[in-house]
Parts: C-alpha cells; sequence; structure tokens
C-alpha cells in the first residue's frame, strides 16, 4: 500500500464498545526484507504526540526500518506516514558528526573538549559578573524524560534561573494552562480507548487527520463500523476532518470564545446539565451562567460568521450524546483567547458529568511526542512534578530532594515563558542562550526580529542539535546530539502512555546523547549539594529515571508504579491510570494544586489567599470569560485573516521529514491556501504564485484554492526557505504565554 498516496491505509472497521483491531504496519529500506533484520528493537514514534509503539528493526548495525507494536494501547500495530519514513530515514543523511565552534564569523570543525570549555568558561564568567539571570535556556518537545529531568535541575538548582522553557510554549502551552485553570493541575482526562466508547467526538481547532494520523485512523474504523459517532469538527478550513463531520462549524479565527460561550449557554437554556454534579464537583456555575448567557445563537453567529442553526445542532449533539470525547489543538491554542476558549471544553464537559467516564471526557492535546515531559519534570519553566511556585512548601520538598537551599530555586515569579526569555535576549539581561533540539530561526513568530536577536554580539549561543539548520548557523557553538534510535530514554504521549525507547545503534561519529551533553556539562560546572556531592547524581537514563520516580512520589504525576522492567512489556503505560478523575475528585485543594489559577481575560494571577479562600475542596472550576476582539484585525491595506498549520507529510520545521524522500517529495515546497471566491476576487488561479504580506515580512508561494471559508488563508509553517513565520506577530494569550499564530491580517498580490 502506498502510505503517501493513502494516509490512514486500510480500514478495519469496528463498533462501539470493541477492541480496535490489530494492523501491523511495516516499512523497510530498499533491498531488505524481514528475514534480513538482525534484530528489532522496542521503541515509540516520535513524529507527532500520539507516540505508537514500535520496533525498530536493525541490520548490520544500521537502522534500516520500522513497524507497529501490535499490544500497544495507543495503536495496535499501526503506524502514519511521517512514522514509516520519517522517524529512521534521517539517521544516515547530513549528521552533524563533530562539534563546530565560530572562529572569524565561521563555524569550523573543533573537539568536544573545546567546545565544552568555551561553554563552561562564558557561563562562568557570566554567572561571576552577573549571575543567574544572564542564562536563559530554550528546549524542545523531542527530548526524553530523563534530559528534561537532568536539564531542569541544573537550571533551577545548579544555575538557579527562572528563564527555562521551549517550543512547547509554542505548539501546547494551553493544554497545560487550561487543565491547571480547571482541575488544578495538568494531565489529560481521558484516554485513546474513548474513541472506542464515544457516541459523539467533537474535535475543536484540531485537524486530527493530518496531526495525528492514526489516532485519525481510529476514528476512520469507528465511522466506518456500526453506531457510529456522531462528530463535530470546529475549524475555518474545510480539511479532511471537517469533511466527514456531521456538523462543521467554521468561525472567523480569533472568535472562538464567543462561539463557546454560545454552545454553553444553547446547553444550559435546554436543561442538558447534570445538575447533581455540577453542585456536587465544581465552582463558578452561577458566574458560568451569568456570563453566557448574552451569548444567543444569532449574537454568535454574526460574530463568528457561522449559521445558528449550526451552532444549536452541535450543542444538541453535546447536550444529548451518552458519551463525548473533545479534542482541543491548535485552532484553540495558536489564537485570540486561547486558554478561555480551551477552558470552555472543560466547562461542558463538567456541566454534563463527562469527565472520567468510559467513553466521555477531554483531551487538551499535545502536538510534540514528549511536550507531556517538559511540564512534568521542569524543563518549560514549571517546577518539576506539578509542584506550585506560589506553594513554600512545594519548594521546600523539591529543595530537600535535591538537598539544595530553597533560595536556590527561582521562585519569588513565575517561570520565564519563551517569548519573555526570547525579549530579554533582545534586550541584553540573557547573554547565554542554549537551545537543544529545536529550531527558532524558523519556528518562532516575527522570523526577522529572532534572526537579529541570535546574531547580537553580546548573546553567546549554544545550539544541540542533530543536523546543521537556520538555527545553527547563528550559533557561537554547535553539538552534535543523537537521535531517537541512538539513545535510551522515556516519554509520555498525550494521553499519559509512557513509553520505553531503547538504544538500536550508537550515534554517528562524536555526537552524544542530549543526556550525556547536559551531565559533561554539570561535571565541568562543578554543581554540588549542600553536602558538597554532585548535584547531579545519575550518569545513565536508567539512573536519571530513578531520580525521577523519586521526585513524582506523591504528586499528580506519580510515575512510582513504572520502571523500565515494566516499561519492556508489550505496551506503553498511563501513569495515573487509564482516567483521571472517576471519583469527581480534582486536585484542587489549596495544598496539592499545581497552580492558583488566572483570571483568564488579563492573565492575572490568583492570590494563595484568594485561592484558599474559595475553598476548591477537590471541585473543579468552571471559569467564565467574556469574548473580546482579536489585537490584529483584517483593514483595507491588509484583508485578509492568515493562519498557519502544518502538512500531513512533515513535522515543525521538517529536520527530519525532509529527509526522507517519500514525504519530501509528497510535499517540497510551501502553498498559500485560499478560498474559490477570494481567489476569483484577487484574479489567481491555482499554482499561481502570489506574495503574501503582513506589516512584518512576507513571502512567495503558489496558490491552493479550496478549503478555507472567505477571508481566511493558511500557509504551512515547516518550510525555512519561505516561512509562514515571517507574518506572524509576536502577540501571546495572557494565560499560557502561547504565540497567536492563527490571527495575522495579510495582503494578496500576484507576482
Amino acid at each position: 500500500m502506498d502510505r503517501i498516496a493513502d494516509v490512514w491505509g486500510a480500514r478495519t472497521p469496528h463498533g462501539r464498545g470493541t477492541s480496535w483491531p490489530v494492523r501491523v504496519d511495516q516499512q523497510l529500506a530498499d533491498g531488505v526484507g524481514e528475514s534480513d533484520v538482525d534484530r528489532w528493537v522496542q521503541s515509540a514514534c516520535v513524529l507527532c504526540s500520539n507516540g505508537c509503539g514500535c520496533d525498530i528493526a536493525v541490520k548490520d548495525g544500521r537502522i534500516v526500518g520500522v513497524r507497529g507494536r501490535e499490544a500497544d494501547v495507543v495503536n495496535r500495530g499501526r503506524l502514519g506516514p511521517k512514522g514509516l519514513y520519517g522517524s529512521w530515514q534521517a539517521h544516515g543523511r547530513d549528521r552533524l558528526t563533530t562539534p563546530l565552534i565560530r572562529r572569524g564569523g565561521a563555524l569550523v570543525e573543533t573537539d568536544w573538549d573545546t567546545a565544552m570549555s568555551a561553554v563552561v568558561q562564558r557561563s562562568r564568567q557570566l554567572l561571576d559578573e552577573t549571575g543567574p539571570l544572564s542564562h536563559g535556556f530554550y528546549t524542545s518537545g523531542q527530548l526524553f524524560l530523563e534530559e528534561y529531568y537532568t536539564l531542569g535541575v541544573i537550571g533551577k538548582a545548579g544555575i538557579g534561573t527562572p528563564h527555562m522553557d521551549g517550543n512547547t510554549r509554542l505548539c501546547t502551552a494551553t493544554a497545560a494552562a487550561a487543565l491547571k485553570e480547571t482541575f488544578g493541575a495538568d494531565g489529560q482526562p481521558a484516554c485513546h480507548a474513548d474513541i472506542d466508547l464515544c457516541d459523539a467526538l467533537f474535535l475543536f481547532g484540531h485537524n486530527m487527520a493530518a496531526t495525528q494520523t492514526v489516532m485519525w485512523a481510529r476514528v476512520l474504523d469507528r465511522i466506518a463500523g456500526p453506531d457510529r459517532p456522531l462528530v463535530v469538527v470546529v475549524d475555518p478550513r474545510r480539511t479532511p476532518t471537517a469533511e466527514v463531520a456531521d456538523v462543521h462549524l467554521a468561525p472567523l479565527p480569533g472568535t472562538n470564545q464567543a462561539l463557546m460561550n454560545g454552545l454553553l449557554r444553547a446547553v444550559i437554556e435546554n436543561g442538558w446539565v447534570d445538575d447533581d454534579y455540577v453542585s456536587a464537583h465544581t465552582l463558578g456555575f452561577d458566574e458560568l451562567k451569568a456570563t453566557v448567557e448574552p451569548y444567543t445563537p444569532e449574537r454568535v453567529a454574526e460574530i463568528c460568521r457561522i449559521s445558528p442553526d449550526g451552532l444549536l445542532r452541535a450543542a444538541e449533539v453535546f447536550g444529548t450524546s451518552e458519551r463525548v470525547l473533545s479534542t482541543v489543538l491548535q485552532g484553540f491554542y495558536q489564537s485570540h483567547q486561547a486558554t478561555a476558549a480551551s477552558c470552555q471544553v472543560n466547562n461542558l464537559h463538567l456541566l454534563r458529568g463527562m469527565i472520567g467516564r468510559p467513553g466521555g471526557g477531554v483531551l487538551q492535546m499535545n502536538g510534540q511526542p514528549t511536550a507531556q515531559n517538559t511540564r512534568e519534570a521542569g524543563a518549560n519553566g514549571d517546577l518539576p512534578g506539578f509542584r506550585n511556585w506560589d506553594n513554600p512548601a512545594h519548594v521546600d520538598e523539591l529543595a530537600r530532594l535535591w538537598n539544595v537551599d530553597p533560595l536556590t530555586i527561582p521562585h519569588w515569579a513565575p517561570p520565564t515563558h519563551a517569548m519573555q526569555i526570547w525579549r530579554y535576549a533582545e534586550q541584553g539581561s540573557i547573554r547565554f542562550l542554549w537551545i537543544s533540539a529545536t529550531n527558532p530561526a524558523v519556528s518562532l513568530p516575527e522570523l526577522a526580529r529572532i534572526r537579529r536577536v541570535l546574531e547580537r554580539e553580546d548573546l553567546f549561543v549554544i545550539a544541540q542539535d542533530a543536523f546543521r539548520t537556520e538555527t545553527t548557523e547563528l550559533a557561537d557553538v554547535v553539538l552534535p546530539a543523537a537521535m531517537w534510535g541512538e539513545k535510551q530514554g522515556t516519554f509520555t504521549n498525550l494521553s499519559r502512555v509512557v513509553h520505553l525507547s531503547e538504544q538500536a545503534v550508537a550515534p554517528p561519529g562524536e555526537a552524544r546523547s542530549d543526556l550525556d551533553i547536559f551531565l559533561d556539562y554539570a561535571r565541568r560546572m562543578g554543581f554540588r549539594d549542600l553536602d558538597g556531592a554532585a548535584l547531579v547524581k545519575w550518569e545513565d537514563a536508567e539512573g536519571a529515571f530513578e531520580a525521577w520516580r523519586e521526585c513524582s512520589r506523591g504528586r499528580p504525576c506519580d510515575y512510582t508504579d513504572l520502571s523500565y522492567e515494566k516499561l519492556r512489556g508489550g505496551s506503553g503505560i498511563p501513569w495515573g491510570g487509564e482516567r483521571l478523575y472517576a471519583d469527581g475528585v480534582f486536585p484542587t485543594d489549596a495544598d496539592r494544586c499545581e497552580d492558583y489559577g488566572h483570571d483568564l481575560l488579563t492573565g492575572a494571577s490568583t492570590t494563595p489567599a484568594d485561592y484558599q479562600a474559595r475553598r476548591p475542596d477537590g471541585r473543579a472550576f468552571l471559569k467564565a470569560a467574556e469574548y473580546t476582539p482579536a489585537p490584529e484585525r483584517t483593514s483595507d491595506e491588509y484583508p485578509f485573516i492568515g493562519t498557519t498549520g502544518r502538512s500531513v507529510y512533515h513535522f515543525h520545521t521538517r529536520t527530519k521529514t525532509k529527509r526522507a524522500p517519500e514525504l519530501q517529495k509528497a510535499a517540497p515546497d510551501p502553498w498559500i491556501e485560499i478560498s474559490a471566491a477570494d481567489a476569483s476576487s484577487l484574479g489567481v488561479g491555482e499554482g499561481d504564485v502570489v506574495r503574501v504580506e503582513s506589516e512584518r515580512g512576507g513571502v512567495e508561494v503558489p496558490v491552493r484554492i479550496g478549503r478555507c471559508r472567505d477571508g481566511v488563508v493558511f500557509l504551512p509553517f515547516h518550510y525555512g526557505f519561505q516561512a509562514a513565520n515571517e507574518l506572524t506577530h509576536t502577540e501571546w494569550d495572557p494565560v499560557s504565554k502561547q504565540p497567536l499564530f492563527k490571527i495575522s491580517a495579510v495582503r494578496i498580490r500576484s507576482v
């Protein structure tokens, strides 16, 4: 089967309540048959947040293919095109195999000792001159849990800097924020098996057909079987996901909060509320009801430019279905009022008592395979183990665990989010920036500005990667890193399922695992605990995992029931059980919660005293917010709303997937997507090259006609040579701090 042409593979229909049938997908290098494989090594795919269990094929010390693991709870043997091709084909192409250092304006090869000595010398110099606030760390959703935890300990207890975040801030920071605001802590309530059990599936800003192809195959198999679920899709584009929907709502980008308030109002007005559940397990119903009351179908239709009948039909599906599963992704997370709108999805489920029930729950989705681990382990700024920055007892607990002075751990203010880290680097207060496994010179908004920041003479940039990228070319030191399959570690997918990825082959040349690089830095810096012992006490991945287990003990993300031995079974294992909150008890107690919450409109923090005064006592919060207009809107000069997103064939900035011939051939170049009516008014046809411009920059790309609603244009963000992020602006959600990639005012002219 051609899995480029047939992205989701053959159907295996099944009815509600039956197990998803097994279908094992496999791809081997040309000329290699199954009998030629020397061994199969356990792993899981790292090219989307699904985290599909797989085995790596090894022959003569090389990775030669991959196959799905039939026993895995996530994928039951299936793999998507990115997993089948992109997960392993990049390993032998264009790899960084030796460290590089900038000399005379150019990057030249060097040895590890010279490269690390330069890093350590600059780090010590800045710590002596200006202190820990001179240091920033910008990481990824691509490393392993053990590497994130090690980095978190180095940054928070070794250096003492609050300036730690990563590209997960661009991707799914709103998922964590919405979960914390509603339930008191991060962690997805639902699971993949809920697709097999639901009567209705709502996808809020989530083009699952492109972003999680194997998960979408599971949905397609339910749709093809008996007792199919009703599908409701919220997306301004008519994507392949929307094409199978029973109800497709296409609101204007930036109006999600108005839409959600309208849905909530309709559910309340029609009496589709589980009053007993709301009374026993939530706080804030009266305020929520009053806030959504003005959002009549007619008013919402006017704001969002949708049909009022469509809104009411969607509300009816949600309000009358026995089991509803909702997923949320970038169409909400990267848009205006991101956290507010995502919290309203949680509210819908709480109103119906649809949390922790088989077939009924919420997946505030992740986009990257290890985004969950950055949040759990503290590499993104959060304290490890879902601890609360504002709770002195949590900080003291962490200080005892690490045997450091609590004052070393920076908790005098919230951690510095990614957009602020880059602003501090722009202003010159951050002068040491360590970038690992990500390519911000393509992925961040307003790229002209980012290039200027990276080129600053007073900013020392370390780029740690497996390939030369747009970012490594602007670094002072480049460290060659091992990839998936070349190192050992664990990672946690969108539904809390933990997989162990074993080392299959040695990394090429002098490349080292990210864990080994961080450990080398810690040793050279001489970080010590209060007893004078090494601060970082482990030397390998399993040792780091054991240390992490202790750090997570007793916290909502408790890993103490897991071990490498258990994870070597046939399937990944979720922490916390299959579903969370089946008992209706949430981690909102003041001494347990991860965050005291915020005002959804302004981002203002709730004080500990105000939080305690509400006495949540294990109840969830029904947080409400008015709709407000987006900060950037169309005008006569810039008459279109530009949004960005993914191609089904590429992942992020194509560092890996462009090196897979099948994927690169399928989507070699960027494009712009516009409606047929807009194409006609502009006088452009399919394939015509146009220039798309915002106030910040422009790109020249060919036209595709058909999927967007009128007034909206779409560009994929993967392509560094004509990057969509030349157009996007430096604005972010007040709560999650996630950039607003989805609402740039643009104009189009023929080239």
